[in-house]
């Protein structure tokens, strides 16, 4: 425990720290690229906008809080689950957050120009993607991203997590749905036979 907790202490750090700096490079690069973002929060006041700025407001909070515990012991106040708090938990944790960030810069790159942070309005032309992961899953993506919020929850067990790991699940959820329902106006009985025969999730 005296090298695992400092190594999973400095990775979730550096991790949150390089997800920022990788989302935010990739959406400068498309948008000087395509001269269009691929960032959409959705009408403001809609359910998607609000999806959108709490999975900000907690991404902030999350980047903040692991940050500033690689230099100041704030667990007391994260309210860290003791009997959780043990090395093959937090290893755990580790490794099914590596397994989502694998996962998500994989399926962003099979999407390829499909690939849309949000519900995209301009988006008529689209294709329907529903071969290789999509094949399984109606929301691949959602699953590598709920991956990753259980991954930190373990690596980090405490109030302050399981907080995070609620509201995500939730927003996730509801996102992916409204996603569906804009998938099937677009795209209309071709995406209502692909929902008959793919599940949302598993």
């Amino acid at each position: 425990m005296d090298v695992i907790e400092p190594l999973v202490r400095h990775f979730l750090g550096i991790f949150f720290l390089m997800i920022g700096l990788q989302f935010s490079s990739r959406s400068i690069g498309l948008f000087r690229r395509m001269g269009f973002s691929h960032i959409n929060y959705g009408a403001r006041g809609a359910a998607s906008w609000w999806h959108r700025h709490t999975f900000n407001v907690f991404r902030a909070l999350i980047l903040a809080v692991c940050l500033t515990r690689i230099f100041v012991d704030i667990d007391d106040w994260l309210g860290v689950f003791d009997a959780l708090y043990q090395w093959p938990v937090l290893l755990l944790g580790l490794a099914l957050m590596l397994v989502s960030y694998t996962s998500v810069n994989y399926l962003q790159a099979f999407m390829h120009e499909e690939w849309r942070s949000g519900i995209d309005p301009r988006q008529d032309k689209r294709t329907l993607i529903t071969c290789g992961p999509f094949e399984k899953s109606r929301n691949p993506l959602f699953l590598a991203v709920m991956t990753g919020q259980w991954g930190f929850f373990l690596a980090l067990p405490s109030v302050f997590s399981l907080v995070c790991l609620v509201v995500g699940m939730l927003v996730v959820s509801r996102q992916a749905r409204e996603e569906e329902k804009d998938l099937l106006q677009k795209f209309g009985e071709a995406y209502e036979q692909y929902r008959a025969r793919v599940p949302r999730w598993f």
